[in-house]
């Protein structure tokens, strides 16, 4: 199986009135932090071996994973011989390979995924996505997707406003040109949820802090690497307070398709 690199090392600055006291891959969607939820949804398809790319406020995203059978199962405490820790129930994560990396408290998204090259340099294929959006992406048809094509990058593109990276798509699938923040959109969206081969890491630079999308996938797309697929199911980002709200009202509604399987 591949490894899912996830980026969760960022500021959150439009989450600002919520995430003061926690990073943004720890705001919580229900009960649990959104990071969870999306690592959850890839187990669900049988991908447990994740690798983050953490920075700012680092420690509250590793306490809660080492902690993480104590949040979120009962649990007996037992001092009448000697403290014990008694768990009830399976482990919401077993099975889960976690390696938590230290990619730098200010640093850009290229620059996070090019310092943890060594976890995924001898795999011929890695997923990539961010800590901060939600969907019901069919991952499986992503990758066969993904492995068909023989290009380095496939993205995952959504439909959604004009404030996200959009692409030129021609009929192929191949994305023709990429732009990170357009002024109006007539084609579909960065939503993640990628799929890449390890050649990807050589279009990161290593003496400069950029992001991945700006150069490295303008490069990409011109160099005719990039595909897309297209998803057309649920997806949805968590960038302002007004997202937080939707995610979590949806959530305690019991219609949160990332919950389940498509």
């Amino acid at each position: 199986m591949m490894k899912t690199v996830i980026l969760a090392g960022g500021l959150g600055t439009r989450l600002r009135d919520i995430a003061v006291e926690v990073p943004k891959p720890m705001v919580p969607i229900g009960e649990r932090p959104i990071l969870y939820h999306l690592m959850k949804y890839y187990s669900l398809w049988g991908y447990k071996e994740f690798v983050l790319c953490l920075g700012y406020k680092s420690a509250e995203v590793k306490n809660f994973l080492v902690n993480s059978q104590l949040y979120m199962q009962d649990a007996t405490l037992d001092f009448t011989t000697e403290c014990q820790m008694e768990f009830h129930d399976q482990h919401l994560m077993q099975g889960w390979r976690i390696t938590m990396a230290e990619t730098g408290v200010q640093s850009l998204t290229a620059t996070r995924i090019r310092r943890i090259g060594k976890y995924v340099r001898e795999d011929p294929n890695f997923m990539l996505t961010y800590a901060d959006g939600l969907g019901n992406v069919d991952i499986q048809r992503l990758v066969k997707f993904h492995l068909s094509h023989g290009k380095i990058m496939t993205v995952t593109g959504v439909i959604a406003p004009s404030r996200f990276g959009e692409m030129i798509v021609d009929d192929s699938g191949r994305v023709n040109e990429f732009n990170e923040k357009p002024t109006g959109t007539v084609g579909r969206i960065s939503g993640g949820f990628f799929v890449c081969r390890r050649e990807l890491l050589d279009y990161l630079p290593e003496d400069e802090d950029v992001m991945m999308e700006q150069e490295p996938m303008r490069r990409l797309a011109a160099d005719g690497q990039m595909m897309i697929f297209a998803h057309d199911g649920f997806w949805h980002p968590m960038d302002t307070p007004r997202d937080y709200e939707f995610l979590n009202k949806i959530y305690f509604e019991g219609d949160a398709p990332w919950t389940h399987l498509p």
